[in-house]
Formats: C-alpha cells, sequence, structure tokens
C-alpha cells in the first residue's frame, strides 16, 4: 500500500510535524512573518485567507480546511477577514495564546506548523514538493478538515493531555497533507510520486523489503510486468534516478538509521546492506552523505552529549 511505504519512509527519517501556533482574528486583517523552517505548514481552520510568500508569482486563496506548504521559503504574508477600515495587523507568535476563545463563527483561525525534518528528510521532502503547494480540504482530503477540527479542539479546550494531543495531531496533519498532496498535485519526479505509482510499486517493495539483496534490473522489472528497458525509463521518468540509484540512496537511509540509533558495527552494516567490504560502504555513504560512517556516527553522538572515539 502506498501509505504503508509513505509511513516506512517518515519513521526512516524521521519526519514529525510540530503545531508551533495560531491565532484569531476578526474583521480586516494582515499579517507578515519569516519562515525559519525549511517546510512550514498553513493551516486555516475557519475564513478565508491569501497567502503569498516571496519567489512565489501568484498568491493563493485558502478556504476552511485547507493547508498551504511553504517549502524553503523566507517570507509570508497573509490577508484576510471582512467589513470596513483598515486592516489590523497581526503579528503571528509561535504559541497559542491568541486561539484562545476563538469564535469558529466568525473569527478566522489560523493554525501554523513546522515540519522537523533532518538533513536525510530535508533531501526527500524538499525535492517533492513545490515552493508553495495548496492542498484543497474540498478535493476529497474529508480527513484532513476532520484533523484540523481536532486540533483546534485540544488547542482550545484546555483538558488534561492536551499538549501529547496535540504533538500527536501535528504528526496526523502532515500524514494527511502530504496524502492529499499526492492526488490532487501533479508531482515532480522524485521519491514521492514513486511510491505512489502503481506500476513501480512491486519492484519498489521488493528493494525495501529486502535492500540487501543483488538486485538486477531484469528481477524489478519482471516484478513490474515490463521490460527491462521500459522499465528503466519509467522508473527514471517519475523518480527522477534510475532503479538501482534508488536502491543505492534507499540503503544509504537505512544506514544513517542504522549509524543513529544503534551500535551496529561498520562492517556488519556493510554486509547487511550488500556491500563486498566495509570500504566499498564507506565509499558509498561519504559519496551520498558527505562524511564517512564513523564521522557520521561520531557528530551524532557529540551533539546528543555522547561522543566516543571508540
Amino acid at each position: 500500500m502506498v501509505d504503508d511505504q509513505l509511513s516506512e519512509v517518515f519513521d526512516l527519517v524521521q519526519v514529525r510535524g510540530l503545531v508551533s501556533g495560531g491565532f484569531a482574528v476578526r474583521g480586516p486583517w494582515v499579517a507578515r512573518a519569516p519562515v525559519r523552517d525549511p517546510l512550514k505548514l498553513i493551516a486555516l481552520v475557519h475564513g478565508r485567507v491569501r497567502l503569498a510568500a516571496d519567489g512565489v508569482a501568484d498568491p493563493i486563496d485558502i478556504e476552511a480546511g485547507d493547508v498551504a506548504i511553504l517549502n524553503d521559503r523566507s517570507w509570508l504574508s497573509l490577508e484576510g477577514g471582512t467589513g470596513d477600515g483598515l486592516r489590523r495587523e497581526v503579528v503571528p507568535e509561535e504559541s497559542f495564546t491568541h486561539l484562545a476563545g476563538a469564535d469558529p463563527g466568525n473569527d478566522d483561525v489560523v493554525i501554523g506548523a513546522a515540519v522537523d525534518i533532518n538533513p536525510a528528510a530535508r533531501a526527500l521532502l524538499l525535492q517533492a514538493l513545490p515552493p508553495l503547494g495548496h492542498v484543497r480540504s474540498s478535493d476529497g482530503a474529508t480527513g484532513l478538515r476532520a484533523t484540523l477540527d481536532r486540533l483546534l479542539d485540544e488547542v482550545t479546550g484546555n483538558r488534561a493531555g492536551s499538549a501529547f494531543a496535540i504533538r500527536q495531531y501535528g504528526q496526523l496533519l502532515l500524514l494527511e497533507v502530504l496524502r492529499a498532496y499526492v492526488h490532487q498535485a501533479e508531482l515532480p519526479a522524485g521519491w514521492l510520486r514513486a511510491l505512489t505509482d502503481e506500476r513501480l510499486r512491486p519492484a519498489i517493495g521488493l528493494m525495501h523489503a529486502e535492500p540487501g539483496r543483488p538486485w538486477r534490473l531484469e528481477e524489478l522489472a519482471r516484478a513490474a510486468a515490463m521490460s527491462r528497458t521500459s522499465f528503466a525509463e519509467r522508473f527514471r521518468t517519475v523518480a527522477g534516478v534510475p532503479p538501482l540509484t534508488y536502491l543505492s540512496r534507499w540503503r544509504m537511509l537505512l544506514a544513517q538509521r542504522a549509524l543513529r540509533d544503534g551500535d551496529a558495527r561498520i562492517g556488519s552494516l556493510a554486509a547487511e546492506l550488500g556491500y563486498a567490504s566495509e570500504s566499498a560502504f564507506s565509499t558509498a555513504f561519504k559519496r551520498e552523505v558527505g562524511e564517512s560512517p564513523l564521522r557520521f556516527r561520531q557528530a551524532l553522538r557529540f551533539r546528543q552529549g555522547k561522543c566516543t572515539y571508540s
């Protein structure tokens, strides 16, 4: 299933949606703010808003239940509300203070979420999404609107365990946004498009299930019920890279997780991922990640306060 593979990738690269704040406002208003996160979500729970961002020619109109995806932008601008008079300037804050007492029947209600991504996730997600994406709840994304309503209820309810619930809904919001975006947009070549391609899915499933196996192009093409040439051409068009390059990058993602989360010996990890020697694995890892497996592990442990040189 597509969603199973998507969840697998999320777990692998530790992608997390973190609800960061929001506001409720009535009457004409405008908000401008810098974007400090590589990937940010702007969700409109109630109302209607026009959103603009740097490097994007045309603003988008967001309706209740919609979410905008800001990919590597440096600033955003929001305008909303109806009525006479000058627009009131709203200063977005990373808190829920301005959501207290929100009146969904009369207020525009906006919630922001940051997407926490490590370098591995950055390489995957940022190339798979446009500078400004628009996910519409009216286009079959019923789960998205329900998640936003429950999230607002937790943010404003002041109940026991709300902080935990908000973290969970932040993760669900990210998943619902990407699920909906996959079905609503023309995806660029990359991993996200590859995971949603029905014809390539059997071959990708094999590579994910047995990454250490020395897969041949003929075997993968047979799994996809395609000729070798047709499979190679389609894979490159959809994924942006040849099949065996995709396999190599998948192995490197698995290697980063193993080095991050465990104490596996480099040689054992190399053999598990299908490399003939530790040196061959180290060369491939440095080419993909930018540093050797040992230095990668040491740097992680240093940042975690557990630096070791063993």
